[in-house]
């Protein structure tokens, strides 16, 4: 019997949807309070997903947004692989950007389903290590031209076998990162997540049957798929298009011009990215399976932001780019920063779609993760690497001024560090935390939100620093006639000599006790005529003291009340 023959009645059904968004939040749970790392444990810097034994996606937790969507991707490359090479107990590990991946520091984590012998799905968690080797600690060097610089790569191995670890494959990561115990640490912690799923689907084979269990995953993807066809087909038809900029690869400054053609066809979208250049020296560079996670994101929410996400949302789309551009990178280009690259993709299909739905989508945001790597000695003289991506402005849509102090478009799900978890883990002293009121944002009908200034003070002795910012020359787009956002910048404030540097991208910044390390967002673009605001808004930004009354006159034409 067939899939399509079997009948699963509406009330199964939906059991069976609840429990597979049950087992992915419990993967979550589970990694969050076992792994060592911050980035994983405070930022929630991972995400994990089951998929079908083709490899499609029916449920993920939510987790860092880019990840999601190479799930498909990273799994079908594993299974033609494989070849079907694959026992019970098997656990694969993958870090390739060229086979779906997105750059070496995300470790996915992969454990073929089997019930009765035969594999029923797949369980995955990707998530990403604070060192896998490299040029410099972190992995991630600014100014890398190769992957080679970019750390190890263990492309579809088996970590485990007969779900016993591979102690060679063990030894070959710790020999070959700078943090092996905290990386043996996240890799055990990943493998308990995808063994929880294991566990959990047996037992929901072992109550409706593996056949009524596969039934239900294709009723699943189909009842999405539909969906999503319908919110497209209910868009006009046509050729939308958009183009931006890209402020440096890390090896220069030169800008970079990208564009996209987004074609609404009935109920089928193309996102197309022909004409953008070839992949540049710098690490900014996406491959693939980035760049299609990137657009699954806006397109996600196009047809329905608000629902569990599989891949049957995404049946519809195709996504079109040559091989060997800056946002379909091949080996050896360099990929360390690409969520860099690829936050400007989901922005270019973003910026396409935002007039078509301006319910929806929102002017530009400060779009760059603003990550700054901070390493040394601590007071112990033990190594640390912190990593922190910032969150900035978003644009603001037609009927409300953008978020605030809010993650980039890629990240998706995922926290800001604490100050109290910064400073008990850290040899660093976090100064001042808040809006970044100064620089403004884009003034409209409706403004943009706003940045952040976050400052830290360094106390270790032996410290430097490295970033990739974007966005730090071109500005986030207004809408509709709302005036454009403002950058971002990374500065150092010396103590020796009192002077205050800026940075956009930078491979290297060393840092001495009582400097002062400032990470700078940027607010988000306008939508509408500042000059169509209405008063109690413009006098609630006056009390909130996000404007001046100067500004406040100059950008929306304020009139001042006259006492009588």
């Amino acid at each position: 019997m067939t899939i399509e023959a079997i009948s699963v009645d509406p009330v199964t059904q939906e059991i069976i949807e609840g429990k597979l968004t049950a087992i992915v939040d419990e993967m979550g749970i589970v990694m969050a309070r076992t792994s060592m790392s911050p980035v994983i444990y405070e930022v929630l810097d991972f995400a994990c997903g089951l998929l079908t034994s083709e490899g499609e996606l029916v449920a993920q937790m939510n987790g860092i947004t880019l990840f999601t969507g190479t799930f498909g991707v990273q799994v079908k490359a594993l299974i033609e692989k494989s070849a079907g090479n694959l026992c019970d107990g098997d656990v694969l590990l993958s870090n390739d950007p060229y086979a779906g991946g997105t750059h070496a520091c995300d470790f996915a984590i992969v454990k073929p389903l089997f019930v009765d012998g035969e594999i029923i799905a797949y369980a995955i968690n990707v998530a990403h290590y604070l060192d896998v080797g490299g040029s410099v600690p972190g992995s991630l060097a600014p100014n890398a031209t190769s992957v080679f610089q970019e750390g190890i790569r263990l492309p579809g191995v088996k970590i485990a076998r007969s779900d016993v670890f591979s102690n060679d494959i063990l030894s070959i990561i710790c020999e070959n990162v700078r943090l092996p115990e905290i990386a043996l640490g996240d890799l055990n912690a990943q493998v308990a997540t995808v063994r929880v799923a294991a566990r959990r689907l047996t037992e929901l084979a072992a109550k409706y049957g593996v056949d009524v269990v596969r039934a239900a995953f294709a009723n699943l993807l189909t009842a999405s798929e539909k969906r999503s066809r319908a919110a497209i087909a209910a868009l006009p038809d046509g050729r939308y298009e958009a183009s931006d900029i890209i402020d440096g690869d890390g090896i220069t400054d030169a800008p970079i011009p990208v564009q996209v053609a987004v074609t609404i066809d009935g109920d089928s979208i193309i996102a197309d990215f022909t004409g953008c250049p070839p992949a540049v020296p710098g690490p900014i560079n996406c491959a693939r399976g980035a760049l299609q996670s990137a657009v699954r994101t806006i397109v996600k929410a196009l047809v329905g932001p608000q629902e569990p996400s599989n891949e049957g949302w995404f049946r519809p789309l195709t996504v079109i780019a040559p091989p060997g551009t800056i946002f379909t990178a091949e080996k050896p280009s360099p990929t360390g920063w690409y969520y860099e690259g690829s936050v400007h993709a989901s922005e270019l299909v973003w910026k396409a779609l935002a007039p078509l739905v301006p319910s929806r989508f929102s002017a530009g945001s400060y779009s760059s993760l603003c990550v700054v790597y901070i390493s040394g000695k601590d007071r112990n003289g033990q190594p640390f690497i912190h990593i922190e991506p910032q969150h900035g402005g978003w644009g603001a849509s037609e009927e409300a001024d953008g978020a605030g102090a809010l993650i980039a478009l890629t990240d998706g799900d995922t926290y800001n560090y604490s100050v109290e978890a910064i400073e008990a883990r850290f040899p660093l002293r976090v100064k001042s935390y808040g809006y970044n009121i100064q620089a403004g944002t884009g003034a409209g009908r409706r403004r943009g939100g706003f940045g952040i200034v976050r400052e830290y003070e360094i106390l270790s002795k032996d410290a430097s620093a490295y970033g990739s910012f974007g966005r730090t020359r071109t500005r986030p787009w207004g809408m509709d006639g709302g005036g454009s956002g403002t950058v971002n910048a990374l500065q150092i404030s010396s103590v020796s000599d009192g002077k205050v540097r800026t940075y956009g991208r930078i491979a290297h910044i060393d840092l001495n006790a009582g400097d002062i390390l400032r990470v700078i967002t940027g607010g988000g673009g306008g939508w509408g005529d500042a000059r169509q605001r209405e008063q109690h808004l413009i006098e609630r930004d006056l009390r909130n003291g996000f404007i001046t009354e100067a500004q406040a006159v100059k950008l929306y034409g304020y009139q001042t009340k006259v006492a009588v």
